[in-house]
């Protein structure tokens, strides 16, 4: 079963109190009882190419960058340090967490997701802001690029302390919609995380214009019967996806709602209303396109979900 499985976690840190947002919200999901290994991972910040080539026309200049370079490894150290220590002092075993850092090499987000996919970890769990703009790790546009370069880690956005354990995972008529419950029933199995499997009906008016239906006055209740008849296959193939995983029965609820216009409005409505604390989402569905990942839903998601945290799983 997936709780006997140790679940690799890559958390990058920058120093920032708010980076360590995400590692309160690992506590939040697991307790401290817990078989999570912890990835913490530092990109170095990184001195202007020019400089770094002068250091080879002086010797003088060569000494100064040495102590810039020694002091940034001290100060690495220390930054994941303190993170380690916020770990052990919330019950994670210590020989489970692992410090490390690395020189940027390209940049940030696709150093972290290319760590992240060789080590084939389980997940990259980031806060969605940082400390300045040189060490931005979790801004937006960081943030975006972790998303669209993790090839194989789902990534986790945290924007905001967490308080809630329960989870709503977007549902839809796609395959990538059931990796995002596969990814969730093994990444939540043996906690008491409550799930609501949830699926909002599209409007026809987001396929046609309403002067247009008004021909046939009749034909959105028929669009709707005939897409909850559809959509509940997939329901129950979620729902047993988790029960299998060794979630029980009262851990698991189903929900459709008549959507608005907008998917994005009624996934923040219901994660709100049922207060939680998680949105598990597909990075593509709805319209069969990457509109999770670089359309409105995603952004309109990520902008409105203070105090929670959403997963997008390919």
């Amino acid at each position: 079963m997936a709780e006997d499985l140790t679940r690799m976690i890559v958390v990058p840190i920058d120093g920032s109190e708010n980076s360590l947002i995400s590692l309160e919200y690992l506590h939040t999901l697991y307790g401290a009882d817990n078989n999570v290994e912890v990835k913490l991972f530092y990109v170095l910040p990184q001195l202007p190419l020019i400089l770094q080539e002068e250091q080879t026309k002086s010797r003088e200049v060569a000494q100064k960058i040495k102590a810039i370079e020694n002091k940034n490894l001290r100060r690495a150290e220390k930054i994941l340090a303190k993170a380690r220590d916020m770990l052990v002092s919330k019950g994670f075993a210590e020989d489970r967490i692992e410090a490390i850092y690395q020189d940027r090499r390209v940049g940030v987000a696709r150093d972290t997701c290319h760590w992240a996919d060789n080590k084939r970890a389980d997940a990259v769990a980031i806060t969605t802001r940082g400390l300045s703009k040189i060490e931005a790790f979790f801004m937006g546009e960081i943030s975006s690029k972790l998303i669209e370069f993790c090839k194989i880690a789902p990534v986790w956005t945290v924007r905001g302390p967490v308080e809630s354990n329960k989870v709503l995972i977007g549902i839809d008529n796609s395959e990538n919609s059931m990796r995002a419950v596969d990814h969730a029933g093994f990444m939540l199995s043996g906690t008491d995380a409550e799930v609501i499997l949830f699926h909002t009906l599209r409007r026809l008016s987001r396929f046609m214009p309403p002067e247009v239906l008004a021909a046939a006055p009749d034909i959105e209740e028929i669009w709707e019967r005939s897409a909850e008849q559809e959509i509940s296959s997939y329901l129950e193939k979620a729902k047993v996806m988790l029960l299998d995983a060794g979630f029980s029965e009262k851990q698991v609820t189903t929900k459709v709602v008549k959507g608005t216009d907008s998917p994005a409005y009624d996934i923040l409505k219901e994660a709100q209303a049922s207060e939680c604390g998680t949105i598990v989402l597909g990075q593509r569905g709805y319209s069969g396109a990457m509109d999770f990942l670089f359309g409105s839903i995603t952004k309109k998601v990520i902008e409105n979900s203070a105090g929670k945290a959403v997963w997008f799983v390919q």
